[in-house]
């Protein structure tokens, strides 16, 4: 069952159960969807790949905790907590991240095979980590700090 249809899916279900939180969530990740196969001129009988809609999803997170922080900063709590659900449900179709100590391990090895020496070499390793098979769980903000603190 592809990404998309589960998700479609889980709306299905948040509306049969009257779940608005979950289901303005939802709505607005299939809006997400749609106009990237718009954008993309996909037909309306086609699925997005994964992949594709993995990075929609990560987008979407990244958005709510940009926002979770000016919140914080604002003290707008109700907002915070909205946002964090949002997160919640966003993150549960997402692959489980790696956590620091694997993401250190892929980022050494890396390193290692492309005879990375300097900060400069940064582009390079960042490049390598995208095209790895882990780029799905991957968290690269947490790697690019790791990178750099290796680099150094």
């Amino acid at each position: 069952m592809s990404l998309q249809t589960k998700i479609e899916d889980k709306l299905n279900e948040a509306l049969k159960s009257k779940d608005k939180s979950t289901y303005s969530t939802l709505r607005l990740v299939v809006a997400s969807i749609k106009d990237t196969m718009i954008a993309k001129k996909i037909r309306d009988k086609s699925k997005l790949p994964d992949n594709e809609l993995i990075n929609i999803l990560k987008k979407m997170v990244k958005q709510r905790n940009d926002s979770c922080e000016a919140y914080k900063k604002a003290g707008r709590q109700e907002l915070l907590l909205a946002e964090t659900k949002e997160i919640e449900i966003i993150s549960s179709f997402l692959p489980k991240q790696l956590s620091e100590v694997e993401i250190k391990k892929i980022c050494e090895e890396i390193i290692k095979s492309n005879n990375a020496k300097s900060i400069k070499d940064m582009g390079k390793v960042m490049g390598e980590l995208k095209k790895s098979k882990n780029a799905d769980s991957l968290d690269f903000s947490k790697a690019s700090m790791i990178i750099k603190e290796i680099l150094k």
